[in-house]
């Protein structure tokens, strides 16, 4: 059996010391590199506004993920536009929600988010909303955001519900570039997110496992990850192991 000596985690690299991945590598005496195989660029005001989209003619933002918070607050900025007291916010989960905070009062009244991470409670939500105009913010690969079981992402479900909806890509997911990197030598990867998939065989197109473990986080980077052939090791979240540390601690216990 070959024995695990360095992991590359695919997320920047923890701020807090307490961080269970630290433990981790105390534990067992190993290295673990946070190096994300994909970053976010903004997508800047001139290129936003070939889109054509007017986010004063909406009456709601649609959120999926954090990041979309920060890009729709930091284009508003840029292009001087005043967000209106009265718009509505739908997002994910409440802990997207609550990130909200940062940029305005937080009033239940404007927010709105599904009982759980998935994207079919959201919309089930939306539902109940018809009369708003929906700007739905993005990034340039929204697919990242679909639901494996049914294959549909949140595009998908507003035409369904025939929701009054606006797409509007406000930032860019793109590969890191790893292929001049001497030291891009690992026994495992760790990934959160089908992109990081994606940015896998955009550096490396001929990329065999062989003997690397791979460990996914959800249900879509485990399929994105399967979709190309790969063997996942180690699966997060599950009933035993809801973190990515906790299942990663609990397969190199496995392997002593």
């Amino acid at each position: 059996m070959q024995k695990i000596k360095r992991i590359l985690v695919s997320q920047p690299k923890p701020a807090s010391d307490k961080s269970p991945y630290f433990d981790i590598e105390k534990k067992y005496g190993i290295t673990l590199d946070f190096k994300p195989f994909i970053r976010v660029e903004p997508v800047a005001a001139k290129e936003f506004r070939t889109q054509k989209v007017n986010i004063l003619d909406h009456t709601a933002v649609l959120f999926t993920a954090k990041v979309g918070i920060d890009h729709f607050f930091r284009l508003c900025e840029e292009m001087r536009i005043t967000v209106p007291d009265d718009m509505k916010y739908f997002c994910v989960s409440e802990q997207v929600s609550l990130y909200l905070q940062k940029y305005i009062q937080y009033r239940k009244r404007k927010m709105f988010y599904g009982a759980t991470s998935k994207l079919e409670d959201l919309v089930a939500v939306i539902a109940k909303h018809t009369d708003e105009k929906y700007l739905v913010v993005m990034s340039d690969v929204h697919e990242v955001n679909k639901c494996v079981e049914q294959k549909k992402d949140i595009i998908d479900y507003l035409e369904e519900i025939n929701a009054n909806y606006t797409k509007a890509v406000m930032y860019k997911t793109v590969s890191t570039d790893f292929t001049k990197d001497p030291d891009f030598n690992y026994d495992m990867f760790m990934f959160f997110s089908p992109s990081g998939i994606t940015s896998l065989y955009a550096n490396f197109p001929n990329f065999e496992q062989g003997d690397i473990k791979i460990g996914c986080f959800g249900p879509t980077t485990i399929k994105a990850a399967k979709d190309k052939g790969l063997v996942v090791n180690v699966e997060a979240p599950t009933p035993e192991n809801p973190s990515m540390a906790a299942a990663l601690d609990a397969f190199l216990k496995s392997q002593k």
